[in-house]
């Protein structure tokens, strides 16, 4: 889903191993280099390193995301991003505005090392059957075979990862005055497995997969095909070379995950509230005031949706979207760039960018 988190969750780049320069030495009767364990390490360090820092440098506008999503609309404490930043200051210092992010970069550094590394496997799998069938040797990926790998990517690192997702969105909504403390990953992971069973590990798992397909897919699809423009076209100037500067890559990575985030938030919002289900402390967490005493119940996606929308609007649909547009775009720019600064600094053989 949406995140990157759909959502999203969720960041990435690369683009296509150039497999043409294997046919030829294929046909020469070379063999062609393969992926070296040490190559492979290597990229997958950089997602993780990507995701790591991209995530700390906009925690504090997750965390403030995720509130405003499950936050009780009887007890309302903000609105708006400043004022809710402000009031996470106030009734919990600057250690607040970071909480859960420990968990979070727990999920995202292998999230992000899967689903980069996903993405290159895919995307070279893709491109290899597309010109065996086209019967080009020369043919590039198009935005929606790059869609459809990016969504490949997503689907399996989010899928690898959930549990870690699950639990960290619970550590993100607890306050001081919460009834009950998780007090870690470990301590949430197997409260959650002895209270409510496997099951509960993977609670809004359907809409994640859902949204995440449109999210991830799209954010590699938008970024590759805007660089290839960009490289092509040569516009106002931007490229010398046929190199991008870090400038640019950013503004292509804001340009992907703002199109990614508006389209797969709505699939976000509903799987923070499904995640919410079964934790029977959930509706005194999300008053922040520990007063609250009704549960929160869905039976599915569908009901989520359906209770979502007839008890606070289509709005409800929305809640977060500002703070996470303020994080998205910085944080998708960041991870993109940092993940190919960081295969440049380990000398990664293979490039997929290239």
């Amino acid at each position: 889903m949406a995140s990157e988190d759909v959502k999203t969750s969720e960041a990435a780049v690369s683009t296509i191993v150039n497999l043409a320069e294997e046919a030829k030495l294929a046909r020469e009767g070379v063999k062609a280099p393969s992926h070296a364990l040490l190559s492979v390490c290597k990229s997958l360090m950089a997602g993780g390193v990507a995701g790591g820092v991209s995530r700390t440098a906009v925690a504090p506008l997750e965390r403030l995301k995720i509130l405003l999503q499950v936050q009780n609309p009887h007890a309302i404490k903000y609105n708006g991003t400043i004022q809710g930043l402000k009031y996470i200051w106030k009734t919990e210092g600057f250690r607040g505005l970071f909480k859960g992010n420990g968990t979070n970069c727990a999920r995202i550094v292998p999230n992000s090392a899967v689903k980069f590394y996903s993405y290159e496997q895919a995307s070279k799998g893709i491109l290899w059957f597309y010109r065996q069938q086209s019967g080009n040797e020369d043919a590039e990926l198009t935005p929606l075979l790059r869609l459809a790998a990016g969504a490949c990517a997503g689907i399996i690192a989010m899928s690898a990862t959930y549990p870690m997702d699950m639990v960290r969105g619970r550590l993100t909504v607890q306050t001081e005055k919460s009834p009950r403390q998780y007090r870690g990953i470990y301590h949430a992971l197997s409260t959650v497995l002895r209270e409510e069973g496997f099951r509960a590990l993977y609670k809004g798992w359907l809409p994640s997969v859902i949204g995440v397909i449109p999210y991830v897919g799209l954010n590699f699809s938008v970024y590759e095909s805007l660089k290839d423009w960009l490289i092509k076209e040569k516009p106002f100037g931007l490229v010398e070379d046929s190199e991008l500067g870090v400038t640019t890559r950013l503004a292509c990575g804001a340009a992907a995950g703002t199109v990614g985030q508006t389209v797969a938030y709505p699939l976000d919002v509903i799987r923070r509230r499904m995640q919410m289900v079964g934790w029977k402390d959930a509706a005194s967490v999300v008053t922040g005031d520990g007063r609250g005493k009704a549960p929160l119940e869905y039976t599915g996606m569908i009901d989520a949706f359906r209770k979502t929308v007839r008890h606070e609007g289509f709005g409800a649909l929305y809640k977060g979207l500002v703070p996470n547009s303020v994080k998205v775009v910085p944080s998708i720019a960041i991870a993109f760039v940092t993940y190919e600064m960081v295969k440049d600094i380990l000398g990664v053989e293979v490039r997929i960018s290239d």
